[in-house]
């Protein structure tokens, strides 16, 4: 679903992520009766001359039926041939599983397509698809991803997760509740009803954003979350479990930005001056709007945006 070449990954890479999506699976799946396969066992064994026989079994034209890659064919944007043979690799993975169903996301649905017609070729009964909506992220507009940063990891600590849903539009949350909850049609047609007639969506948001933490943590640690941002956003008070960072410095004042970026609180110090500017940052409660703020060394509580805080020590080397 890309609108550019995705790189291929070194073998370190991928086995660093399979390892975070186990981690993740398993707070769905039950680990004790989910099995782990790696495609390298059937991959590695075809070679050259297998992979040159699976491709003469799918046509050029056929791949390029796939939306992204028509819309970056017709716009002259490059397509590797990495990324034509990915199809056919994830066909033939339904293959050698001699898989009966395969579950993805809506943006997935040629690949999985691809993969019963290779298995009809191979003269197996073709497998089932369910294909599932995609979930829109925090920005509002692109499906959820990590690689666009607006995203919510079922592996965030609570506060933190309780957090972003309650960073989404009340427009984005009737898409999340009808994607993510276990309430009832009903129920939430009924809340809507309400927020139609004067409730504030700020409590049922409150309700979905409990809902979520209590599903991958624990109802104590979702009960904990509600009343951390009652204290955060409500009470302005800072959170109980701010990270304490050191940065050093070789210098007798140093830029903000600079120490917001070395902090860990901003990507970039462009980005801290941005944050500067558009009074998102706030030193020892103080609001500070000034670009070219310079800190001495000494010990501050920052804050950045409504989420981010930490206990910076500035020090000189």
């Amino acid at each position: 679903g890309r609108n550019t070449t995705r790189p291929p990954l070194t073998r370190e890479q991928i086995e660093t992520n399979a390892k975070t999506y186990l981690d993740q699976a398993t707070l769905v799946l039950d680990k004790n009766k989910t099995e782990v396969r790696y495609n390298s066992e059937w991959t590695n064994k075809l070679g050259a001359d297998g992979l040159i026989k699976l491709a003469s079994r799918y046509t050029l034209a056929r791949l390029l039926e796939r939306d992204d890659f028509a819309k970056r064919y017709a716009e002259n944007a490059p397509i590797a041939m990495h990324e034509l043979i990915y199809p056919l690799m994830q066909g033939y993975d339904s293959v050698a599983l001699e898989s009966d169903v395969e579950l993805g996301g809506s943006d997935q649905r040629f690949n999985l397509l691809v993969g019963r017609e290779l298995q009809r070729q191979y003269g197996q009964e073709p497998q089932c698809i369910i294909t599932m909506p995609l979930l829109v992220g925090l920005d509002g507009v692109n499906k959820m991803s990590k690689s666009k940063h607006n995203y919510i990891g079922i592996t965030d600590e609570p506060n933190e997760m309780f957090g972003k849903v309650m960073s989404v539009s009340d427009d984005l949350m009737w898409n999340w509740y009808n994607l993510l909850s276990l309430r009832s049609n009903e129920e939430i047609a009924q809340f809507k009803k309400e927020c139609e007639e004067g409730r504030n969506p700020r409590d049922i948001k409150v309700l979905l954003a409990k809902e979520i933490v209590e599903r991958f943590h624990s109802k104590e640690a979702a009960d904990a979350a509600e009343q951390e941002f009652i204290n955060r956003f409500k009470k302005g008070a800072a959170p109980a479990d701010m990270p304490e960072v050191t940065v050093t410095t070789d210098a007798d004042e140093t830029s903000l930005a600079k120490v917001l970026k070395e902090a860990g609180l901003v990507p970039t110090s462009s980005e801290g001056y941005r944050n500067i500017e558009q009074g998102g940052v706030h030193i020892n409660g103080e609001k500070i709007a000034d670009k070219t703020y310079k800190l001495k060394p000494g010990q501050y509580t920052v804050q950045v945006g409504k989420r981010k805080w930490a206990k910076i020590t500035l020090t000189k080397a």
